[in-house]
């Protein structure tokens, strides 16, 4: 199924349960992700996809899209940093590439692609954060 010919739709309808309204002493956090959820994947910007893959919510929809920014560019600021989506997307769990295994090798393939001098550059731990995903996703041979 591809999962970007839903962009008219929310999270909501997508990922069932549909989720219930947050508590009243939620978290800003807990109130954003509810927010989000309920805005047509069309309308999600960086830092909203940011935001829901930290958060590990309906990995399979909101991934897609964030891949589909990051190989535009890769160091995207999505909100904090420069590369902080780039972060986010490869610090997923390895089970939610395996249902997406075109989009983890084309990732892959621009993170190693990627200068060294601008890899260096990003926040401490990034290089091998980048670097765990690229060979944790590898292909066998």
């Amino acid at each position: 199924m591809d999962r970007l010919l839903h962009l008219d739709r929310p999270l909501d309808e997508l990922d069932p349960p549909r989720w219930e309204p947050p508590a009243g002493d939620a978290t800003h956090l807990v109130r954003k992700v509810h927010e989000l959820r309920r805005i047509p994947l069309g309308e999600l910007g960086p830092a909203d996809l940011r935001t829901l893959i930290s958060q590990q919510v309906a990995l399979a929809y909101v991934l897609p899209l964030a891949v589909r920014l990051l190989l535009e560019e890769p160091l995207l600021d999505a909100h904090f940093y420069e590369g902080d989506l780039l972060l986010a997307t490869v610090n997923v769990p390895a089970s939610a590439w395996s249902l997406l295994p075109d989009l983890a090798a084309r990732l892959r393939a621009v993170i190693t692609a990627l200068p060294q001098d601008v890899v260096a550059g990003l926040p401490r731990g990034a290089a091998e954060e980048l670097t765990r995903f690229v060979t944790q996703t590898e292909s066998p041979r």
